[in-house]
C-alpha cells in the first residue's frame, strides 16, 4: 500500500514539474508495450526508433549493456556470441530501449565478421541520433581458443575528440 501511495506522489510530483512524456512526445515510439512484437531474424535497422532527448543542455552517457548478443560466422554459418556494449552521449534524439533489442536480435541469422556487425551497428545508430559521441564494444565468446574484442568509435562533435582518442588507446593496451 505505502509503495503505490509512492508511486502516486511521485506521478503527481513530475507532472507539477512537467518531466513527464506527453503522448505527443512518445509519437514515434510504436514497439514500446506492443503485446504483439515481431522479431525480425534478418539484419533490419529499419526497426529502430528514436524519441527527443529532453535534457539537450546536458552532456551525459546513455549505455546499454546487451549480454545476449548473437550472429552467423559468414563462412561456417556457426553461431557467434557476444556482449555488445553501447555507450553514447545524445544530442536531440536517443534510441528506444526496445527497438533497439529488436534490432540487435536482427543480427541472429546475419553472416558477418565480429568486426563488421560492431561497425554496422555503430554506422546505423550514428545514422538515426547523430550523436555527440558513441562507441559500440563487441566482447565476442571464443572460437578457436580466440576472443575478438572489436571497438569502434564515433566523434559527432569536436569536443569529443580526445575522449575518443583516449579511449581508443586504452583499448589497445587493454585498460
Amino acid at each position: 500500500m505505502r509503495r503505490v501511495q509512492e508511486t502516486k506522489i511521485t506521478q503527481r510530483i513530475f507532472k507539477n514539474n512537467k518531466i513527464m512524456r506527453t503522448k505527443e512526445d512518445l509519437n514515434g515510439v510504436s514497439l514500446l508495450g506492443n503485446q504483439n512484437t515481431k522479431y525480425s531474424y534478418d539484419y533490419d535497422p529499419s526497426v529502430l526508433e528514436t524519441f527527443v532527448n529532453k535534457h539537450q543542455d546536458n552532456d551525459y552517457v546513455v549505455t546499454f549493456n546487451c549480454p545476449e548478443f548473437t550472429s552467423l560466422c559468414p563462412k561456417t554459418g556457426q553461431p557467434d556470441f557476444a556482449k555488445i556494449v553501447i555507450n553514447y552521449i545524445p544530442r536531440e534524439l536517443m534510441v528506444e530501449s526496445k527497438s533497439l533489442k529488436l534490432y540487435l536480435f536482427s543480427f541472429r541469422n546475419h553472416g558477418d565478421f565480429h568486426e563488421d556487425c560492431v561497425n554496422m551497428i555503430m554506422k546505423d545508430l550514428v545514422e538515426l541520433m547523430k550523436p555527440k559521441y558513441l562507441e559500440v564494444i563487441g566482447l565476442f565468446m571464443p572460437r578457436g581458443g580466440i576472443s575478438i574484442y572489436p571497438f569502434a568509435n564515433y566523434v559527432g562533435d569536436e569536443k569529443y575528440a580526445a575522449l575518443a582518442e583516449q579511449r581508443t588507446l586504452s583499448v589497445f593496451r587493454n585498460e
